[in-house]
């Protein structure tokens, strides 16, 4: 065999699967959870073993949504809840939507007439593969602290654990976010987050590697382990990912020229203004009228561009 063969049997042999379609299709199953208490743990500093995943709403199988996000909501061995999203295409209220659902978790696992107690800690876990907010980390950790507004010292409460008073910080019992901003990540993996960022990005995992999850992930997530049908799905959805991007890329690239084009003419800084402003409209409506025509539903499209119904109709 040629050695140009001999090297890609070697990159097919080592290809790994996509963590967003890992998630959706095969870290479901309880004998790969290990993969995904990786990962939490290499966020959260904490080991964490993960004991059930609960109800989600966002895991439909249909073809219209694949760009939609993916979720696994969790419960670790204290009772906590930990959801996992992974978002492909950029949203408009994407902080907003992560309140809503840390703020459905808390309220669908406590039932009527139970105590306060109940209440159970979430971690929201957000995996974004476009450019949110501005900001030149790829990793955002967010947690409430309630600190003296004279005194600046952070407030400290007493509790009832197991008939024994603990004292808690209210950090402990609120929500934790943590936004992974996959497209920021340019660094030599060297450090168990970069190496999961690397995988992440990159579908690249050392073949030492000794950081949780990606250990089993090596083993689990391989290309090859799929059956036929199982790969030629894959394979569509990454083609489809592909589609996606350049459609993206190309409205923005022509709403950014459009709008440099009009500023130029008008020469003025309102004339500036107005260009930009007048491009990115127009590559939203070019956006939105391209997945249109590739077939994609009214409600995705919405997701993808913030436009409304009605304008989406009438393209």
């Amino acid at each position: 065999m040629q050695r140009s063969n001999i090297h890609t049997l070697m990159e097919v042999n080592n290809k790994y699967i996509r963590f967003d379609w890992a998630v959706k299709r095969m870290l479901r199953d309880k004998a790969n959870f290990a993969v995904l208490e990786g990962l939490i743990t290499v966020l959260t500093g904490e080991a964490v073993k993960i004991e059930e995943l609960l109800e989600s709403e966002g895991n439909q199988e249909s073809a219209t949504d694949k760009f939609n996000r993916v979720d696994i909501k969790a419960k670790n061995d204290k009772g906590e809840i930990i959801i996992v999203e992974v978002q492909l295409t950029r949203q408009l209220h994407f902080l907003r939507r992560m309140l809503y659902g840390v703020s459905k978790a808390i309220t669908e696992h406590i039932e009527v007439g139970e105590m306060y107690d109940q209440v159970k800690k979430v971690y929201s876990i957000n995996i974004l593969y476009f450019d949110l907010g501005k900001g030149s980390d790829y990793l955002y950790h967010g947690k409430t602290v309630f600190t003296g507004v004279h005194t600046n010292d952070q407030l400290e409460m007493n509790t009832k654990e197991a008939e024994e008073l603990r004292m808690n910080v209210p950090q402990d019992i609120f929500p934790e976010y943590y936004l992974i901003r996959v497209n920021e990540f340019n660094s030599v993996a060297t450090t168990p987050i970069e190496e999961w960022l690397d995988y992440l990005k990159n579908n690249r995992i050392k073949d030492d590697t000794s950081t949780p999850g990606l250990k089993e992930a090596r083993q689990k997530l391989l290309y090859m382990t799929m059956n036929d049908k199982e790969r030629r799905a894959y394979d569509a959805h990454m083609d489809d990912i592909m589609v996606q991007n350049d459609v993206f890329y190309t409205a923005r690239m022509e709403g950014r020229a459009e709008g440099r084009a009009e500023g130029r003419a008008e020469g003025r800084a309102e004339g500036r203004a107005e260009g930009r402003a007048e491009g990115r409209a127009e590559g939203i409506m070019l956006t939105a009228k391209n997945l249109k025509a590739m077939g994609f539903s009214i409600v995705d499209i919405i997701k993808a561009t913030g436009l409304s119904e009605d304008d989406i109709i009438k393209l």
